[in-house]
C-alpha cells in the first residue's frame, strides 16, 4: 500500500507546471552561480539529471541545448558536457526568442540557415572524419527512435544539424549553431508537424529521409551533393511554412 507521503509526492509531481525545461536550466545556472559547478566542471550525466529532476531524457536534452545556446556549457562528443566561463559581453549579433513570434520570422531565419548550413554541409563532406560521421549517424538514430516514441524529435533534429556544423572543422559554424540553439527548429515555435497535411508521423519521416540524404552525401565525401541535400531540406521547410502562411492570410480575408 502506498504511504500518504508517497501519494502526496506523486500528486505534487502531477501538479508541476509544463515549464520543466526552464526549471532545470534555472537550477543548473544557480549551481554555476553558487560555485557548485565551475568553468571546466563536467555536468552530471543525463541519467543523473533525469533522476534529480524526475523528468525524461528529452527534457534534460532540451535544457542542455538551452544552456549551450546561452553559452553556459559545451558538449564534447564522447566525453560529456562541460561548464564554460560566461561571455564577457553581449554580442552585437543577437536573435532572441521574441524574434520568432510569427511565421514570417521563422521563414527569415530559415533563409539565413539555407546559406549558412548548405556551405557547412559541403565543407563537412570534404573534411569529415570517422568520429564526426559516427556522431551524425547517432543523431539520425536518435531522431528515428524519437519519432517512433511519439516525440517531436527536436533535440535529435538540432543535434544532427550541430554535428554537420562540427564536421566542418571550423568552430565558427558550431559556435553559431550553439548560440541559436534548438529554437532554429521551426516546430519549437510552430505546430509544423501537427498541422502537416500528411500527418505528424509522415511529416517527421520525411524530415528524417532528408537528413539521411545529407548524411549519405557527407559520408561519400560528395561536397556538391551535400550542399544540395541541405539546401533542399531547409528550402522544403521554408516552402511548407510559406504555404501555411498563404493559407492563413487567405482565411483572414
Amino acid at each position: 500500500m502506498l504511504s500518504v507521503k508517497t501519494l502526496g509526492d506523486a500528486a505534487a509531481r502531477a501538479r508541476r507546471p509544463r515549464g520543466l525545461v526552464p526549471e532545470i536550466v534555472s537550477a543548473l545556472e544557480a549551481d554555476m552561480q553558487g560555485g557548485r559547478l565551475n568553468p571546466g566542471d563536467k555536468l552530471p550525466t543525463e541519467s543523473a539529471l533525469m533522476a534529480r529532476f524526475e523528468v525524461s531524457r528529452t527534457v534534460v536534452r532540451e535544457a542542455i541545448s538551452r544552456l549551450q545556446a546561452a553559452g553556459r556549457v559545451e558538449t564534447r562528443h564522447g566525453i560529456g558536457t562541460f561548464v564554460i566561463a560566461p561571455r564577457a559581453a553581449e554580442p552585437n549579433f543577437r536573435i532572441a526568442p521574441e524574434d520568432f513570434a510569427t511565421v514570417a520570422d521563422v521563414i527569415s531565419l530559415l533563409e539565413l540557415r539555407i546559406s549558412l548550413e548548405s556551405e557547412a554541409a559541403s565543407l563537412a563532406a570534404q573534411r569529415r572524419d570517422e568520429a564526426s560521421l559516427a556522431a551524425m549517424g547517432a543523431a539520425l538514430g536518435a531522431f528515428e527512435a524519437a519519432i517512433r516514441a511519439d516525440s517531436d524529435a527536436v533535440p535529435s533534429d538540432f543535434q544532427f544539424h550541430m554535428e554537420v556544423a562540427r564536421a566542418t572543422g571550423n568552430r565558427h559554424f558550431a559556435d553559431l549553431m550553439t548560440y541559436l540553439g534548438t529554437m532554429i527548429i521551426p516546430r519549437t515555435r510552430l505546430k509544423t508537424a501537427g498541422d502537416a497535411p500528411e500527418g505528424r508521423l509522415a511529416y517527421l519521416e520525411r524530415v528524417h529521409h532528408e537528413h539521411e540524404s545529407i548524411y549519405r552525401a557527407v559520408r561519400d565525401r560528395d561536397a556538391e551533393a551535400a550542399r544540395a541535400a541541405m539546401r533542399t531540406h531547409l528550402a522544403n521547410s521554408r516552402e511548407r511554412l510559406r504555404r501555411a502562411q498563404a493559407s492563413e492570410n487567405g482565411a483572414a480575408h
